[in-house]
């Protein structure tokens, strides 16, 4: 079964928000992905948000879409990414992993048999972008099966009815997207997330992460203010991008840990 329930339930008692860090799986390089788990745990975070490389990343700006490139160039597929699970899972029982990524890859394979491969591989969620709701009751069932949850995006100009429809589907967490447009694009508006969330609220009972525009200790701090979790994402691909080779594990936990402090203020 996932643990990401378990997991804001702990948080919720000791009144601490989540830390859902992002990084895509084989970048820098395939080899580094595990030790960037880890890394991103030892600094503080709650669950991880591990990207599945993808050809057309729709939701992702230029610094996400280079890490796909990366990725890719690299060889690097969906099933060496629940390979990158399975390995983490060998040193850590407990962080909730979530995959983030797009349907194609999934289809590829099979729902049925990614549900299976994610399951065994100790994967908790999957988050697919270019599933909407109205199409998605097969690909849940097949998750659930599984024992895996089915997060849902909304985003500010998700109408009611829809918010309805993904409260329906989802479960583990529901990600809101805070700001209009791709990962890493505009600056975020606090008081406009603040007025959206209880909306989302009164369709559901799930916690609700904040995602998109959260550059630094300070933004997700005040993110943390009013979402039960904070999602970044750019900003530690660009930490990634900018650190030595020898560096990039130290780097990455380092500003995780700067956040994690800010959060728990």
């Amino acid at each position: 079964m996932s643990r990401i329930p378990g997991v804001f339930a702990s948080l919720k008692s000791r009144g601490r928000k989540a830390l859902i860090p992002f990084i895509t799986a084989g970048d820098p390089n395939p080899g580094m992905t595990v030790a960037l788990m880890h890394a991103l745990v030892q600094g503080g975070a709650d669950l991880l948000e591990l990207g599945v490389p993808f050809s057309d990343p729709m939701a992702d700006g230029p610094t996400i879409q280079r890490s796909s490139e990366r990725a890719l160039a690299q060889g690097v597929s969906l099933r060496k990414v629940l390979d990158m699970v399975t390995a983490f899972r060998r040193d850590d029982a407990d962080t909730p992993v979530v995959l983030m990524g797009y349907a194609n890859p999934l289809e590829a394979m099979g729902m049925a048999r990614f549900a299976e491969a994610a399951a065994a591989a100790g994967v908790d969620g999957v988050l697919t972008v270019d599933y909407p709701p109205e199409e998605a009751d097969d690909y849940v069932a097949a998750l659930r099966a599984r024992g895996l949850d089915a997060i849902f995006l909304l985003s500010p100009t998700t109408a009611e009815t829809r918010v309805d429809a993904v409260a329906r589907l989802a479960s583990g967490f529901i990600y809101y997207v805070s700001l209009k447009g791709v990962t890493g694009a505009a600056t975020l508006d606090i008081d406009a997330v603040a007025a959206r969330l209880p909306v989302i609220r009164a369709h559901t009972g799930l916690p609700v992460g904040v995602g998109f525009g959260i550059r630094d200790a300070d933004t997700a701090r005040r993110v943390a203010q009013v979402a039960d979790a904070v999602v970044i994402g750019s900003r530690i691909v660009r930490e990634i991008e900018a650190a030595p080779r020898d560096a990039v594990a130290e780097r990455v936990r380092a500003f995780v840990a700067g956040v994690r402090v800010a959060m728990d203020r």
